[in-house]
């Protein structure tokens, strides 16, 4: 096994080889967080999106670990601590676990923090996130979790804290505050799903971010399946930013992993699971029964659904799929499958 590693700052990176392992980890700007280029982004096999049987969900992630992935993002809201803690039964190597939450009471987030714990069977929760922060001004409205988040980690029960964002100004808002070691932005090629602004110009806060030792994981390199035409292109395109230490991928087969797997060590994806992901096709259902109450509509991050004639409608072109709105309907009517 060959070895390459720097000091970590920076994001300077390692690079190991062996069993066919040629993944690159980084690490997390200022942190001792040594993670795989490609995070298993989890909120695709829960019951968001595919709502996997625990035994395929976390097969699937379990694969990944094995093929050198050894950093995976989840949420409260994703419902898939249960697929992780499976997949890590009996796995003796290290894994970085990001979580998030919408807590902006102290004690909410202490109950957040304490399911993470227990329903991961994790003493220690490696990185805590505020979730879907839009500005400096949502954060200092959840100051109260901030300051139980930084007891949490003078305690020993957080390793570090930060926030997830699709805005430019959520970015900005992190920069701004030295507590928040992490930034978890979107950011794809074509800057789908940014809210305030322009692809390059998240680039450019993210790179003033970078500068400043902040650890940087991507979300939505794919555009939450609106890129799936050029996802080689787009893929390839995120792993490649040096303002990103890692980027965060939904995955929901074996196959899929084996491809963006190829794609993180620069081999050709085996061609029969490029067939099989080309004929697996994702999209947004809401059924026929949707009383049209309006919960996904004020959910939605992205703006992409309405009530038209008593029922959710969505904007094909907005959405990204991430299936928040399905977590807030009353009556289950809408599923990404």
């Amino acid at each position: 096994m060959t070895i390459q590693c720097a000091p970590p700052y920076g994001g300077a990176y390692l690079h190991l080889s062996a069993g066919g392992n040629n993944m690159d980890y980084n690490y997390l700007g200022k942190t001792n967080l040594k993670v795989s280029k490609v995070c298993f982004g989890s909120l695709t096999i829960g019951p968001l999106q595919a709502n996997l049987s625990l035994k395929q969900g976390s097969k699937i992630i379990r694969h990944a670990l094995e093929r050198g992935v050894n950093f995976i993002d989840t949420a409260e809201i994703y419902d898939t601590y249960p697929y992780i803690r499976e997949a890590l039964k009996g796995y003796s190597k290290e894994v970085i676990i990001a979580t998030k939450s919408y807590a902006y009471e102290a004690s909410v987030m202490k109950e957040s923090l304490e399911k993470a714990r227990r329903e991961l069977d994790r003493d220690v929760i490696d990185i805590f996130l505020l979730h879907e922060q839009e500005s400096i001004l949502t954060i200092k409205g959840h100051w109260q979790a901030v300051e139980y988040l930084l007891k949490a980690k003078a305690q020993g029960l957080v390793r570090a804290i930060g926030l997830s964002t699709h805005t430019v100004a959520g970015v900005k808002g992190a920069l701004e505050i030295p507590e928040m070691e992490i930034i978890h932005p979107l950011i794809n090629y074509q800057g789908l799903g940014i809210l305030d602004g322009t692809r390059d110009e998240m680039l450019s806060l993210l790179k003033q971010g970078k500068s400043m030792g902040k650890g940087i994981y991507g979300m939505k390199p794919i555009g939450g399946g609106n890129l799936l035409a050029e996802a080689e292109k787009a893929l390839t395109w995120a792993l490649q930013r040096p303002e990103l230490d890692a980027v965060a991928v939904g995955m929901q087969s074996i196959s899929e992993v084996n491809i963006n797997l190829a794609l993180a060590e620069g081999r050709e994806p085996d061609p029969e699971d490029l067939e099989i992901v080309k004929n697996k096709v994702r999209y947004l259902l809401i059924e026929d029964y949707c009383e049209g109450c309006g919960a996904c509509v004020a959910k939605c991050p992205q703006k992409a659904l309405q009530i038209i004639e008593a029922r959710a409608k969505v904007e094909k072109e907005k959405c990204l799929l991430c299936g928040y709105c399905a977590g807030v309907c009353p009556y289950f009517a809408i599923k990404v499958i």
